[in-house]
């Protein structure tokens, strides 16, 4: 079947960032705030009892809200992100940001009121059969009230956010728009690539000495501007961290741990487990470099991939990917299958390789019509398939959740990581049984393997740096050259001092690092990955997983992460052992990289 390599946004909102449709729904949310703020004012918790029909038209008011927001949000950004030069959508873009703030504002009000609820009264309010579903998230808004300051306070700091986190977020979007690396094309003659060009070039070029002339032509692109990154990164740590003070805490991790529903006990285990093994990545790191006739692997090396004699990499069109997912997300869960094949059908996926589109990949969902977009872009490695099928993965997330309330819909980063992981892995090890040869099967491995560098390796070194960042943001501004020399040191930890050279600017060139919402956005994925792993294993041993998985995934906002696992997995993720047994399928890649390249090496 022949599928679109774009996606439909006109079905959302048609007319494009410019839309009378969009500007409709977005005048309505303001309406619709501005209404809920005034009914709260005037709510009374014992005048509502013992029905709270007024409150529950408040809460399905609040919900109405917020799905007319993901529903303009995913429409502004799909569009931005499709053309990063179309100059319409900043003041669009800021628009929302305006509305979603007064809707923060609206959310933060309800929490102080739950607040001062009697407790007979909340309890008697959580038991009713239509706020019984969401009855944890009403206790986690009233449990974050407690720490609000008076609703003028907050409502500043709200309107604040539009010129700080949110705003120096938006600016680096800006910067990264003008980033520019001259260099040259396979055949020697000079062209000028754009960020997310260069990047996937580094990452993904098959000619080593390319990736190696290029790292130093990429370093010195983000050195010409360090000093903008700097203040920028700078500036939204610094609103962060006045923000979390005047909150009562000074703990950068509180908030980030609380939105991922996670405890600092289960952190740390999973970070000890990273650092126990990693010694097979870095065995697996140094073969890599043997294979690509070095002695030990560059940055530019560890997620490249390997070109042998006899292997040429499968290089698939956009229609042949699709089926492929189709059918082997199939074999695990039909429902799987059929949600990516309407995505396909539907128009829902962004994925042709042309220039002006923003670089990386994500997908959002439509709450309003049950949708999702997924942005990429597609040049037919067996990586691409693997974002494709991880994207799904985050969509599928979200079908399967549509029909409850929008609150139960608000699962954490890290376990919407677990869904998309799980998908990918389906297509990665499909991938693995379909090849033909030891060489190609030795090719598929090494793909395979950038997961698991870059959670226990590369994003363990921007957790290092992230962390230590924040510690010396508190005392005082940190320079471009003092950021280069936190991350070249997070970098040699993670990786053992084990490569030839590094990317001390990825402080700069990683998007990550200047999201305003939600903070440290690094950790999660490890979560995701390790939980999915556990996950993936179980999938594998059971009969009726669908269900099964299903059923953890519709409880992923009902709960905290650990409590989630109890139930659905019985495990304990304060202690090692369920994240060993995914560390054990990983052991089982690398003694197969290893014995099928022995005798590759001298």
């Amino acid at each position: 079947m022949k599928y679109s390599l774009n996606w439909d946004l006109d079905s959302l909102f048609a007319g494009g960032i410019n839309s009378d449709q969009l500007k409709t729904k977005l005048a309505s949310i303001q309406t619709a705030t501005a209404t809920l703020g005034d009914l709260l004012d005037r709510w009374d918790a014992a005048s509502d009892a013992p029905n709270y029909q007024q409150f529950i038209k408040l809460i399905d008011q609040l919900q109405a809200i917020e799905a007319g927001l993901g529903q303009a949000g995913l429409f502004i950004t799909g569009v931005g992100s499709a053309d990063i030069h179309n100059a319409d959508v900043a003041p669009v873009e800021a628009h929302y940001q305006t509305l979603a703030t007064q809707a923060d504002n609206v959310v933060g009000k309800l929490k102080k009121v739950l607040v001062q609820v009697p407790d007979a009264n909340f309890a008697e309010m959580l038991a009713h059969p239509k706020l019984a579903p969401i009855a944890f998230n009403l206790e986690e808004m009233r449990d974050a009230g407690k720490t609000l300051l008076d609703d003028k306070t907050e409502a500043l700091i709200n309107r604040l956010n539009l010129d700080g986190k949110a705003a120096w977020s938006s600016h680096y979007d800006s910067l990264v728009a003008t980033v520019q690396v001259p260099f040259h094309d396979a055949e020697g003659q000079p062209i000028t690539l754009s960020a997310g060009q260069a990047d996937n070039n580094l990452l993904g070029n098959a000619d080593p000495t390319y990736r190696s002339a290029l790292l130093p032509a990429w370093e010195k692109a983000w050195t010409d501007k360090e000093q903008l990154f700097a203040d920028t990164l700078n500036h939204l740590a610094g609103f962060r961290l006045t923000e979390y003070a005047a909150h009562g805490t000074t703990d950068f991790l509180k908030e980030p741990l609380k939105e991922n529903r996670l405890s600092a006990t289960t952190l740390k285990t999973i970070w000890r487990v990273v650092d126990d093994n990693k010694a097979m990545l870095l065995d697996y790191l140094d073969r890599k470099a043997s294979l690509l006739g070095k002695k030990h692997a560059g940055w530019e090396d560890v997620e490249a991939p390997l070109n042998l004699p006899g292997s040429t990499p499968h290089q698939f069109t956009f229609d042949e990917a699709a089926d492929f997912i189709i059918q082997h997300y199939g074999e695990f869960s039909p429902k799987m299958a059929a949600l990516a094949k309407h995505a396909f059908d539907h128009h829902w996926i962004e994925a042709e390789d042309r220039p002006g589109k923003a670089p990386g990949g994500w997908m959002e969902s439509a709450p309003e019509t049950n949708e999702s977009r997924i942005f990429m872009t597609f040049t037919g490695s067996p990586n691409d398939v693997s974002t494709i099928a991880h994207e799904l993965g985050h969509a599928f997330h979200s079908s399967v959740i549509h029909d409850l309330p929008i609150l139960r819909q608000d699962y954490a980063m890290n376990v919407a990581e677990t869904a998309s992981t799980f998908g990918e892995l389906i297509v990665a090890d499909a991938n693995l049984q379909a090849a033909k040869t030891d060489a190609e099967k030795i090719t598929l491995l090494n793909a395979k393997m950038d997961n698991p560098l870059a959670m226990f390796l590369n994003i363990r070194a921007r957790y290092l740096f992230e962390t230590r960042f924040y510690q010396l943001r508190q005392q005082k501004l940190v320079t471009p050259a003092e950021l280069n020399e936190l991350m070249l040191n997070a970098q040699k930890e993670a990786f053992g001092h084990d490569l030839s050279t590094y990317s001390p600017h990825l402080w700069a060139s990683k998007l990550h690092f200047y999201i305003d919402e939600p903070a440290f956005y690094n950790f999660p994925y490890v979560f995701g990955y390790l939980f999915s792993l556990g996950i993936y294993a179980k999938a594998q041993q059971t009969e009726n997983f669908e269900d099964d998985y299903i059923a953890l995934l519709r409880d992923t906002a009902n709960m905290s992460t650990e409590d989630l696992a109890a139930k659905h997995l019985g495990v304990d993720l304060t202690q090692p052992d369920f994240w060993l047994a995914g560390v054990k399928l990983i052991k089982q890649d690398i003694r197969e990289f290893m014995r099928l390249t022995d005798s590759l090496v001298k």
